[in-house]
């Protein structure tokens, strides 16, 4: 038989139009595919809901935003899943970073294997590239909603030994990263009408992740380049320079930062020497404004006294001009400990990091973020003074009837 490299049957489509056609009011396609996601207190890792499989079990997977694919435990095999034996489709995978983890996809009668990646613990195995049944739920942040089957999605099925590390529960990681293989990239092939683009909204509670468009907000959003360095799929920015309360960082710096961004760091990163100039500068700021400082506590290494909280030096990340800066609030920068100690939620990333800068999650939190493959941008906005958090966005529990 013939390799196709469409992954879903045209009838869902079908049947999703015609259920739009048949509604009294104008018919209107989704906005965007959701997937519910919230945040492990134990790991601070954020953990999405998927149905995968006949039938449409629940897992959790680890979101990974530069993940090259989707990958989950062997154990979860079901009774729809298959090894992919075709070679159009593994020639497709070996493309992501050399296969997934540095060691290229492997064909032969039997399948194609390639390295799944866990990039917390930072171990890679083999796994079998598999497809089977992927559900999701169409959102218009109005109405009901409407489901739809990706019939033949496009995974690795890789060893339980890969688990280690991951929040309890946690049976695999969610690749969001720009691969072919990619949950937004699949999606984008299998539903030709969105948009190639998906956008992320975490939280401390609840958060999500929409495929194909965002949610609509009061609050304006910025836009800046997404750095693409060649064959690695990661999302990256420039920051040109870093403030503290509208002070430039005395940065000795050649050229422009490059900044990563990344679901899997708890906390922003910052080269060794960035680190220092940033506290010392931080602190003098949070000096001045009535903070004082309190013994740390690990992982961090500078503390305040949670009185005058309301007082928190504002941190920016300048991009391509001094009008686009990704801004910092108190609520992204210090981390309540308890009710004597609140702390600096940037770390140390050592002296010689492969990244400048990692922006992590606690800095994500309540902003949307918008990711456009297309046309390489991406667009953030803060929610935190706004009407909407990234917690009002749900998805629904998935006990409606799915096409």
């Amino acid at each position: 038989m013939a390799c196709s490299v469409q992954f879903l049957l045209l009838l869902p489509l079908i049947l999703l139009l015609s259920k739009a056609a048949s509604l009294p009011h104008s018919p209107t396609l989704p906005k965007a595919a959701i997937f519910p996601v919230s945040k492990d207190p134990s790991t601070l890792q954020y953990v999405a809901r998927v149905f995968m499989g006949e039938n449409l079990d629940s897992v959790n997977l680890v979101v990974d935003l530069n993940g090259p694919s989707v990958w989950m435990a062997s154990e979860l095999k079901s009774a729809s899943q298959s090894q992919q034996p075709c070679s159009l489709k593994c020639s497709m995978a070996k493309s992501i970073r050399g296969g997934g983890g540095g060691g290229g996809a492997e064909y032969n009668s039997q399948g194609c294997t390639l390295l799944a990646e866990n990039a917390i613990s930072r171990t890679s195995a083999s796994g079998d590239l598999s497809e089977d049944v992927l559900a999701m739920e169409f959102w218009d942040g109005i109405g009901p909603s409407s489901f739809a089957k990706s019939e033949k999605f496009l995974f690795l099925s890789s060893p339980d030994l890969l688990l280690k590390g991951l929040a309890h529960g946690a049976r695999g990681m969610l690749g969001l990263g720009d691969s072919r293989i990619s949950l937004p990239s699949q999606f984008s092939t299998t539903f030709g009408f969105f948009e190639r683009k998906f956008s992320l909204c975490l939280s401390p509670q609840k958060g999500a992740v929409f495929l194909g468009g965002s949610p609509q907000i009061s609050s304006s959003m910025m836009f800046t380049p997404l750095i693409s360095k060649k064959g690695e799929g990661f999302y990256y920015i420039d920051v040109s320079s870093i403030k503290v309360s509208g002070k430039k960082l005395p940065l000795q710096q050649k050229g422009i930062l490059d900044a990563k961004i990344s679901t899997i760091a708890p906390y922003t990163t910052f080269e060794s020497k960035i680190y220092a100039a940033f506290v010392e500068s931080y602190v003098s700021a949070a000096i001045s404004m009535n903070l004082s400082l309190v013994q740390p506590v690990a992982p961090f290494e500078v503390c305040f006294s949670p009185k005058h909280m309301e007082n928190v030096p504002i941190v920016d990340l300048v991009l391509q001009s001094e009008l686009v800066r990704w801004r910092i609030h108190g609520e992204n920068s210090m981390v309540v400990v308890n009710d004597e100690v609140m702390c600096l939620g940037f770390l140390d990333g050592g002296p010689n990091p492969r990244e400048s800068i990692v922006v992590g999650g606690y800095q994500i939190e309540d902003h949307l973020l918008e990711f456009n493959l297309g046309n390489s941008m991406i667009g953030f906005a803060s929610l935190l003074k706004g009407e909407k958090k990234c917690s009002d966005f749900e998805a629904s529990s998935m006990d409606r009837e799915i096409l």
